[in-house]
């Protein structure tokens, strides 16, 4: 009697799969968690969704005030800069209005003379 599934032909079909699942996995390991793992290693950010390995930014370099700097602190500088900037926009407009003032006098003299 002749069968199709011996003994011989079931262990070389169980190898065969064996030795592809665990191919898979090698690849699967090497293709999908490896690279997230190098690039956690050099101390970056892994997107698994995009798979890309990005360069985290500090929040300084965003906002442009130095490290060591609280939110608050840069807050109320960047607040007294921008009332010292008020302040100098009035005089400058207090020395303007008072120029225009000082040649209407001016031209109001020059008139009542003629």
């Amino acid at each position: 009697m002749h069968r199709l599934l011996t003994f011989k032909r079931l262990s070389v079909l169980f190898l065969v799969a064996f030795a592809c699942s665990f191919g898979l996995v090698l690849a699967y390991d090497q293709l999908v968690r490896a690279p997230g793992d190098r690039c956690e290693e050099q101390g970056k950010w892994w997107d698994r969704e995009g798979r890309v390995c990005a360069q985290p930014i500090a929040i300084a370099e965003i906002t442009g005030r130095p490290n060591g700097v609280s939110r608050e602190e840069a807050s109320r500088q960047k607040n007294r800069e921008l009332v010292a900037i008020e302040r100098q926009l009035a005089a400058n407009e207090r020395a303007v209005a008072a120029d225009a003032e000082r040649q209407r006098a001016a031209l109001a003299a020059a008139e009542a003379e003629q």
